[in-house]
């Protein structure tokens, strides 16, 4: 089977890995840290705001079930990308949007699909999404893993994750792993 790995920004981590998980086509999510200056932060130190990381996931994906485009496309519907450093309640440059691309197709790719997404008129505000080639991926602490699946019934799980979540599921039903297997 052929994989490749695009590693995504959009806020919380755990948000955009309970989403991911569902995707058929995607075979592996690790949360974790990129885009910063400090080599092996640990999420207290990236919380402070000072080493530069944003909070990621770094998907391996299966291309012949779900093209790169594809999966870009369903990351602009899980987080707002017209907020500079900021989702919802959670605020500074670890929540920012950010695509970091491990190629110059990923690059191309990218702007191609922020360009669509600025013409079509989605936000009334421009996307600020930042697409950078990646230097470092650095996984988050074990307990940041598989978050939400673990953790359903904690407070930011229930009032901000499952419904995102749920959004999710409705918007791309046919093609949900659970489903696919069906």
């Amino acid at each position: 089977m052929r994989t490749e790995i695009a590693t995504l920004a959009g806020g919380c981590f755990w948000c955009l890995e309970a989403v991911f998980d569902d995707l058929e086509g995607v075979e592996d999510v690790v949360s974790g840290y990129s885009g910063g200056s400090v080599p092996n932060p640990t999420y207290k130190h990236v919380c402070t705001g000072d080493t530069g990381h944003a909070e990621v996931v770094q998907v391996t994906f299966n291309p012949d079930v779900i093209s790169y485009r594809d999966l870009l496309r369903v990351f602009f519907t899980i987080h707002d990308p017209t907020t500079l450093n900021r989702q919802g309640a959670d605020v500074g440059t670890q929540y920012r949007s950010a695509i970091f691309t491990h190629n110059e197709t990923q690059e191309k790719v990218a702007e191609e699909v922020i360009a669509e997404l600025n013409d079509a008129g989605l936000w009334d505000d421009p996307i600020v999404t930042e697409v950078v080639p990646i230097e470092a991926f650095y996984a988050a602490e074990e307990y940041h893993q598989e978050y939400f699946r673990r953790n359903p019934n904690q407070g930011y799980c229930r009032m901000v994750i499952a419904p995102k979540v749920a959004k999710f599921r409705k918007q791309y039903l046919e093609r949900l792993k659970k489903l696919a297997s069906i």
